[in-house]
């Protein structure tokens, strides 16, 4: 059951934070919302979210995130029961918020972003995470058959073994964690903080053990801003570079990962519209029909693009503007 007021209240008691002046703060797709506390100078933030395994699965990742010298957030309280959790403010120094302000960094902070994952991915993943295999990155397409809308059902219901088949022919490298929604708008920046603390992490509580471009196609294909193509070339040099990877094979997991993160997230913005009454989402879906459209244009992934032109309707006005009467019409399934 969702915490109550009253929940709220005794669990603010229980941490000392009673009487604190509290703020909404902008959530994100999932059930979770925020507030910000203010007490006699200090802040926290107070995560409301569903009770149960969401919550432990956070307390324990953000532990081991910690112990490795991370800025993941302290956790000052947590009632799983309730689904109540007291953490470490950040701040507003959002990584999507600076690029906005100050576009011309943009290349400085990508080489931070990998910079930390270069050495996120010399640790081995901590053995409570889930894996995340070349069967589980195909079945994650499923939800583009589900949701997005179709031009030939029977050609989408192929995409996911395809996905699979592709994932399976990649070189084999040892699984990493993967943070999985690891993009700007969960990134805080800390200049106060020293190297790869300087990025304070948020949302990790679906970290999986997975292929290690898992990440760096989450960060530098960003559904919801633009990377430079200049950048993101830099970034998957550098990552190949100091990772001892060849380039090649990394820029083909890129492509194929990056297509397959893309039909994911086509089917979780138009559910979040049909299903969930978000029609803001639906503004997100040509960017991330470009971005898939990219990464099938490579070579190894001409199977996958001849499938995908078969089954996905392409979002020109006249859908996005369906999607969008129809937003919140459609029963979640």
């Amino acid at each position: 059951m969702a915490a109550t007021e009253p929940d709220i209240l005794t669990f603010l008691s229980r941490c000392g934070w009673a009487g604190a002046r509290r703020r909404p703060l902008a959530g994100d797709a999932s059930a979770r919302r925020y507030e910000r506390l203010h007490r006699k100078g200090d802040t926290a933030v107070l995560m409301i979210a569903p009770p149960g395994a969401e919550m432990t699965r956070f307390q324990r990742i953000d532990a081991w995130l910690l112990a490795q010298g991370y800025s993941a957030p302290r956790i000052f309280g947590i009632d799983t029961e309730t689904g109540l959790m007291l953490l470490e403010d950040f701040g507003d120094d959002q990584l999507a918020r600076l690029l906005r302000q100050d576009p011309a960094s943009e290349a400085a902070h990508y080489a931070v972003i990998t910079d930390f994952l270069l050495d996120l991915h010399r640790r081995p993943p901590p053995d409570f995470v889930p894996r995340l295999d070349a069967t589980g990155l195909g079945a994650l397409v499923s939800l583009a058959r589900d949701w997005y809308p179709l031009r030939d059902p029977a050609a989408a219901e192929a995409i996911a073994p395809l996905v699979t088949r592709l994932c399976e022919g990649l070189a084999p490298l040892p699984p990493v964690l993967s943070l999985r929604d690891f993009h700007a708008e969960n990134v805080i920046w800390l200049p106060d903080r020293s190297g790869v603390a300087r990025l304070g992490l948020l949302d990790f509580q679906d970290a999986v053990a997975t292929h290690p471009v898992y990440d760096l196609v989450s960060a530098l294909q960003d559904a919801r801003r633009d990377v430079a193509p200049a950048v993101l070339a830099a970034e998957l040099r550098r990552y190949a570079s100091a990772g001892g990877l060849d380039l090649a094979e990394l820029e083909r997991a890129f492509a194929l990962i990056g297509a397959q993160r893309a039909l994911r997230i086509l089917g979780i913005f138009a559910r979040l519209c049909l299903a969930g009454g978000k029609p803001g989402y639906v503004d997100l879906i040509p960017r991330v029909w470009g971005q898939l459209h990219r990464d099938l244009g490579h070579e190894a992934l001409a199977p996958l693009r001849a499938l995908v032109t078969q089954a996905l309707l392409p979002p020109d006005a006249a859908l996005l503007e369906r999607m969008r009467r129809q937003c919140g019409q459609h029963p979640m399934r």
